[in-house]
């Protein structure tokens, strides 16, 4: 049964101080939490810092970014080896600011998710259309080849490490999400994917996170459908009271009480 996934992406923002507080608000708030996974990707220079926080709690920590090599001459890149030296679990790849405003392809994300879980590393691969790619009708042909291409190479092992968020490029930091229905719509779409390509029980095995524009109030109607487990938070992760009434209302809107606790994968 798939796992529900909460996890702040904190792009470039924040302070080493703000970054080591709000790590340890939510240790204390979700540190023992069973019911859902909770994550943390700072930037990639609190990392360590962030780790030492929330070192012997549930709380996951990944990085917002991978190289695809393990060492050599990659000026600024950071590899797979490198992330869990410092104690990542995860790593997000493929995120839209990756790839309209840095420029990366579907092949170099490809790569990136497949190094990461080659070494063991848990992946968040993003897909999710532009505005005028909405507009014009293309959603699922974009999102089609954006999990196509970037899963090539994995094999079906080492998709129990791989989460898929769809995040729609036009809703990112604009206060505008797609619809609980539209949002359930595109993530049953990648479901059928990932079925066409490692069979229905990985299929259904994979949290699919809904990403864009996420908010406390808007958490219960997204996340009661039933295709959308968890999200991929940005500008209201930054905030403790935000992301945790987010994490809140995602156990409520999941019927998640004590009887529903368990342990994770990771």
């Amino acid at each position: 049964m798939r796992r529900v996934f909460v996890a702040g992406n904190w792009k470039m923002n924040l302070s080493l101080r703000e970054a080591r507080e709000l790590a340890a608000t939510l240790k204390a708030e979700f540190g023992s939490e069973e019911r859902v996974d909770v994550g943390v990707f700072p930037p990639y220079v609190y990392l360590e810092q962030v780790a030492q926080v929330v070192q012997g709690s549930r709380i996951r920590l990944g990085a917002q970014d991978v190289y695809l090599q393990e060492k050599g001459a990659f000026t600024g890149e950071v590899s797979p080896g490198m992330l869990l030296d410092v104690g990542c679990t995860w790593t997000i790849v493929g995120h839209s600011e990756r790839r309209h405003v840095i420029g990366e392809t579907d092949e170099l994300i490809a790569g990136k998710a497949k190094a990461a879980a080659g070494a063991g590393l848990g992946v968040i691969l993003c897909v999710g259309e532009i505005l005028e790619e909405r507009k014009s009708g293309r959603t699922t042909q974009v999102v089609r080849t954006q999990v196509e291409k970037g899963l090539v190479g994995l094999s079906a092992a080492q998709m129990k490490g791989v989460v898929i968020a769809y995040e729609p490029v036009w809703a990112i930091g604009t206060g505008v999400n797609a619809s609980p229905a539209d949002a359930n719509e595109v993530h049953e779409f990648i479901r059928g994917l990932l079925a066409a390509k490692f069979g229905r029980e990985i299929a259904d095995d994979t949290t699919i996170q809904y990403g864009g524009s996420v908010r406390p109030e808007n958490t219960v109607d997204l996340m009661s459908q039933p295709h959308v487990d968890g999200a991929l938070v940005g500008g209201a992760s930054l905030a403790a009271d935000s992301f945790i009434g987010i994490v809140r209302n995602t156990i409520q809107a999941k019927g998640l009480g004590d009887a529903g606790k368990k342990h994770g994968r990771r």
